[in-house]
Order: C-alpha cells, then structure tokens, then sequence
C-alpha cells in the first residue's frame, strides 16, 4: 500500500494536521494523482542536488502533462482548469530553483511519514500533545479577533478625524466671514447671534479633539495590552514549535497567520501615527486656552513610535535555523567551509519595504569563527513563494579563524560538539521618518571540523532544544539540567520517524528507556542526564548509548530502509524478551533485532526443538554495513542456509515473529525471483571452479556456542552436485 494510500485511511484529527503543510507550494492534487509517482522519487537526495532537482522537475511536469492528457479524454473540465493553473504555478515558480520543490516534497512526505507514526502509537508523546493544546488555538483565535477589531477602531478614528476637519474649516471660515465685516457691522444682533454660533462650534471642535484624542489613546492601549500579551505568548509558542520541528518534531505552522497580525498592528499603528500628524495640522491652524492637542499628542506619538519599533523588533525571525543542505534532517550543525542556508523573514508585509532591507549575517563575536560567502542581502516579496517579505543566505560558511588553531590540539570531541555559537543578523528600518535597527539571532549551532563528529553534535542539539526555551543560552552545557525520560524517548522516537520514516511503538521505547537507565522506571517521573545519555559508556560497552543509537539509524537509512518502514524488524528487543517471544512459537519462527555489542549491525534469532522437545535458539553473527553492502538483507533472509552436523543445508527461517511466512513479508523486497539453473560443468569455465555465493552457518549439535555464517560462501563443483542430488532448482536458485 503507498504511503498516500495509508494517510488517507487517517483519523480526521490526523488528516487535519496534513491539509496544514499542503498549499500552493505543493499542492495536494498533485499529491493525490501522482502518488506512486512521487513517492518512488528520491527527494531528499534532489533537495541537495541542483542537477538532479533540476532533472526531476522535469519530469514532474512531464508526469502533469500525462494526467492533463488522460483528463482531457475523459473531458474533466474543472480538473482541466485545476491541472493547467498547477502546471503553470509550479513551472513559474520553480524553474529557476528546482532544489526548492525537492525541499517542499521531501518535508511533505517526511511530515506524513511522522503523523502516520503517531497515529499508530496509543498514545501521544508529551511533547507533541503540549503543542496541540487546545487553549492555544483559542489564544490564538482570540489574538485574530482583537488585531481585527483594533484595525477597525483605527479605521472609524480616521472619520472622526475627517469630521473635525470638517467642522473646524466651517469654523474658520465663518470666523473669517466675520473678521472681514466693517466694524459697524460686527455690533449687529445678528453678528452678535453669529458669535454665539461660533462660540459653540468651537465648544464641540473641544469636544470633538478630545474625543479623537480619547479614541486614538485607547486603541494605542489596546495594541499595547495585545502586544505584551497574546501576541507575544503566540510569537514564542511558535518559537519553541520552531524549536521541537528541529529536532524531528512536528512540523511548524503558524507563520503566516502570525505574519497578518503584525502586519495589521503596524497598519493601524501607522494609520493612528498619521491621524497625529492631521492634528498637529489642525493645530498650527487654530488653537485655545485649554487646548488638548498640544497637552496629549506628544505623549501619545512618542507611544506609537515605541509600539512599531517593539512590532518591528519581535517581528524580524529567522524562519528556517541555519543547515547544511548536505544533511537537512540535522539543523544546527554547521561544519567549518561547508555551504549552508538560512532564511529570514520580517512578519510586517508591506509594499513600501520590498528590496529596501538589507540584512548582514554574523557569527557571535569571540572571534573564533567568520563567515565567508555573500553575508549581506535585501529582502523582498519574490523569491519566497508565499510571497511573505524574506532574504535566504544560501552560500553562507563558517571559517574557523588561524588564531585560534594552535588551541585545538587540547580540545576533545566533547568539548567541540558540546560549545555552541549564535548565527546573528541586523538590518535597519527607515520607514515614514522612523529609523529602527533590528537584531535577531538563530538558535544555538554547533561547529564541527569533521563529519565524524556529526553525531555528538547532533546530540548537543537535541539536548539543547528538548530542555530549554531560552534561544540564547550559549554557556548552556556548562551544567546541562537533567531531561525527563518521557520527553526524551518521545524526541528518539522522532528521530527515526523523521530520518528513517516509522517512529518507535511503545515496547521498543521501553527497551530503550531500560537501556538507558538500566532498571524498569516510570517515564513521568525519571530524569535522565546529559552524561547517561551521550557521553557515558554503556556498561561493558566501549561507546556510549546515543553512538550506539545513531549507528542503528544510519544502518536503516543506508541498508534496510524498506523492511524498516513496513514493520518488519522488531529492532529494539533484548536478548531475554527475545526468548520469552520465541519460545512458545513454531519451530522457524524468527525475528530481527539491532545487535547491543556490535555498532550498527542486526542479527537474526530463530527458535527450533530438538526430538527431545527441547527448545533452541540460535542468532546469527550480526550483519554490519560491510556486509549488507555486499548482499541485500531481504536476499539474506531468502537465502540463509544452515549445516546441522552432516545434514543437508537448509533454510531455517520460516515465519517471522509472530506468525508471517517469510516470503510473504519479505517477497517484494527480494532482488530477484528463482528461476531454474543449469548444472555447472565439472571442469569449470574457462580453468575456474565455479562457485555460488550463499549465507551458511554450521550448527554442531552439541555445541554451545552461537553460529557465526561464513557470508558469501564459495562452493565447489562437488559440493553444489550434493545439494542437486537433494534440493529442487528452484531452491537452489533461491540461494543463488
């Protein structure tokens, strides 16, 4: 079954969270007609390959003419239009960055990967149920009314403020009327009624100024009171989603609704700036004893020039944290003269703006590193494809600086991976006669100068950002706090949900939690070090828990990625739960699990009765990437022989855990089908002895010591002629 074929058998809840990362960007009809399609694509790979992206546009816009074609016969006329829009919305928009859409993709089917992961889980992770609190999206709900409601409170002020425009230039020119008249005239009654008219006209221009004044003073309180509240409780909420997607977590929304309510407070806070200025008009033209303008509109000007450079200063954030297009699932590890990108973006949208921000990036200022590249750039509406105001560094890298290389000798691959560094940026505003110097920063990155120490680094990084909210705290792994086993092992199973595309069920997260902690615990209640986690050796072990952990993700990323993702390696099983599950079982039976003593290999275990009843076990010699290199798993699982005493060898794997035939689970992953061979001559080709290549282990009855297979055996001629006498073609090929 394809992976949109599942998604679509969701929840509602679930379906709901994957219409939030389906857009214009990519999308969802095109998700849903190529299915097939796009999933056997390599995205990932593309998203760091400019050919190769460039190459599958291509042919992702080929795949669009082919549905246009077959549509068009069956005469679909809104799928027509539908599919015409798309072609022409994606070809606009990615021909002259092809890596963006491969980008785009890869985090759609990341992110669907990660939610179908979580609907199969019993429960949610603390983590995650915390970011789906629904008192949030009331806050948030709450935030978007108010911002629309003080947009229109701005907008009536502006009549109010048009009224008394109005109604003073009646007043001056009937006061004009009057001052022209001959003195004479002015003792008339009706000069004297005329008077007393203007006498009241001015009693309400008073009224009316301290009634704008009023209005305009109560919409700068509610922006104020909105500002230093909701909208600032939403800003950071989104900041720590930002922070828990980095880490495998959920991916973040958000930005864009938060991008309309700064826009729309600095609109209105703009419009009431110049409702001041229309007042501080109106002064210079009449003016009394007891006038407020000159009393109120200083202080009330000085208040909205503080609010917009507040509404500035939070709204400038680093949308996308800096990360290496190399390796896109580890944000935050930066490796010195390696490329990496980061994106930046100002939530006030306006016109006025585009191309007038320019941004300079930064490396914190111990002057232990520079950046190299094009570190200063404009913003603008174009390269973004919301069309929000942004500036993506693209070819920024960091440079370790000469002065500093006499000291690395000293350093160790703890001290390197555990020192973090901030990525700064500044720009200025000017903007209506307001001049504002804004600053923001990324989260904490780690430098390494090899990619061997990717792993601990990337270790830092999670640690940091399951622990703490504070974006700045450098000086952090100087007494790093102690994490709770619960967070940490709902954050493992992301790691493998978001890297390897199937999370952790509950049993495999309760070895974990038993392999970290080395007891059965509690998860709410424990808490778990930095030092038990990465840098103390598991017992009896020369590395430590996390190395063992990533050696298993780079094993299922680069070897057994399909048997992964379908469900079939039980994976995380100790040695003693292993026996217990088996024991009960029909001979054959099998399952695979990670090995605990070797880095990065997996092992098979399978139970048979000896005629005495007696119950065996037996696990092969773990596999390792060398191995798998060689020869797929799937094949090795097919083909495995074993030589009990003299016998005849034989596969003895048969049912995989609980009760799957192996051919049924492991059939489409076989990288070729039996066919018929024929008989080798005896004397060889050519002055060769042939040979087949086939996994064989050699049990001796008596013995207690476990298997170790002989990969790749070769056989002679007079060897493969026994296993003719008993075995069909068709299994001998099977072990071909």
């Amino acid at each position: 079954m394809s992976q949109w074929s599942q998604v679509q058998q969701l929840e509602i809840k679930f379906l709901e969270q994957v219409d939030q990362f389906y857009d214009d960007n990519f999308p969802m009809e095109i998700r849903h007609l190529l299915a097939q399609w796009i999933e056997s694509q390599d995205w990932e790979a593309a998203s760091n390959n400019e050919a190769m992206a460039t190459i599958l546009l291509q042919n992702l816009l080929i795949q669009v003419d082919e549905q246009l074609d077959r549509v068009s016969q069956e005469k679909n006329l809104l799928l027509i239009h539908n599919l015409k829009r798309i072609r022409k919305l994606l070809q606009g928009k990615y021909h002259g960055n092809p890596m963006h859409i491969a980008v785009i993709i890869s985090n759609c089917l990341r992110e669907e990967r990660r939610i179908l992961a979580a609907a199969s889980m019993p429960v949610q992770g603390p983590l995650e149920k915390s970011l789906q609190n629904s008192v949030v999206s009331e806050r948030q709900r709450n935030v978007e009314h108010k911002v629309s409601a003080i947009k229109n409170s701005a907008q009536m002020t502006d009549q109010d403020v048009k009224y008394l425009e109005d109604l003073q230039e009646e007043f001056d020119f009937r006061f004009k009327t009057i001052q022209s008249l001959e003195q004479s005239d002015k003792n008339s009654a009706l000069i004297k009624q005329e008077m007393l008219t203007l006498q009241a006209m001015l009693n309400t221009l008073d009224y009316k100024r301290k009634e704008v004044l009023s209005k305009i003073g109560r919409v700068i309180h509610e922006v104020d009171v909105l500002m230093n509240n909701m909208l600032t409780e939403e800003l950071l909420d989104w900041k720590r989603r930002q922070q828990i997607a980095c880490i495998g977590g959920p991916l973040h929304g958000g930005l864009d609704q938060l991008q309309n309510c700064f826009t729309l407070l600095a609109e209105s806070l703009f419009q009431v700036r110049r409702q001041l200025e229309k007042l501080d008009e109106l002064l210079t033209r009449l003016t009394y004893d007891g006038d407020p303008i000159p009393v109120q509109r200083p202080q009330l000007l000085e208040k909205v020039n503080f609010l917009l450079y507040n509404l500035f200063r939070n709204s400038f954030v680093v949308e996308r944290q800096p990360c290496m297009p190399t390796h896109p699932q580890r944000p935050m590890v930066l490796k010195t003269l390696i490329q990496f990108t980061v994106k930046l973006r100002l939530l006030i949208k306006l016109p006025e703006l585009n191309y007038q921000i320019r941004v300079k990036a930064t490396i914190d200022n111990n002057r232990r590193f520079v950046l190299c590249g094009t570190h200063v750039k404009a913003m603008n509406m174009d390269e973004s494809a919301n069309g929000s105001l942004s500036v993506e560094f693209r070819h920024l890298q960091p440079k370790e600086m000469k002065s500093s290389a006499g000291s690395k000798g000293n350093e160790g691959p703890h001290m390197v991976t555990e020192e973090l560094h901030s990525i700064s940026f500044e720009t200025q505003v000017c903007l209506y006669g307001l001049t504002m110097n804004l600053e923001t920063s990324s989260l904490p990155v780690v430098m390494i100068s090899n990619v061997s120490q990717l792993p601990n680094a990337w270790a830092s990084i999670i640690w940091y950002n399951l622990s703490t909210n504070d974006p700045q705290n450098l000086s952090f792994f100087n007494n790093p706090p102690a994490a709770t086993l619960s967070q940490l092992l709902e954050v493992l199973s992301w790691q493998f949900s978001s890297y390897v595309g199937r999370g952790l069920n509950s049993e495999q997260l309760n070895m974990l939690a038993e392999k970290l902690t080395g007891q059965q615990v509690s998860y709410n209640d424990y808490q778990l070090s930095w030092a038990k986690f990465c840098k103390e050796h598991l017992p009896g072990k020369s590395f430590t828990f996390w190395v063992w952990l990533e050696a298993i993700l780079d094993l299922i990323k680069k070897h057994i990625l399909p048997l992964w993702i379908d469900g079939y390696i039980m994976g995380f099983v100790s040695k003693e739960k292993e026996r217990i599950l088996l024991k009960d079982k029909t001979p054959g039976t099998f399952l695979l699990r990670f090995s605990e003593s070797n880095l990065g290999g997996i092992t098979f275990t399978w139970v048979d009765q000896l005629e005495n009843g007696e119950v065996r076990f037996h696990s092969v010699e773990p596999y390792n990437k060398g191995r798998l290199t060689a020869l797929p798993f799937a094949d090795i699982l097919r083909d495995y022989k074993v030589i009990m005493a003299d016998n005849v060898p034989e596969n003895p794997l048969k049912y995989l855990y609980p009760d799957i035939p192996k051919d049924k689970a492991f059939g489409k992953h076989y990288s070729c089908q039996p066919s018929e061979v024929s008989k080798p001559s005896e004397g060889g080709v050519k002055g060769y002895v042939p040979s087949v290549f086939i996994p064989v282990s050699k049990i001796l009855i008596d013995s207690t010591d476990p298997p170790s297979p002989s990969d790749l055996l070769p056989m002679s001629p007079s060897v493969y002629a026994v296993l003719r006498e008993h075995l069909s073609p068709t299994v001998i090929e099977t072990a071909v």
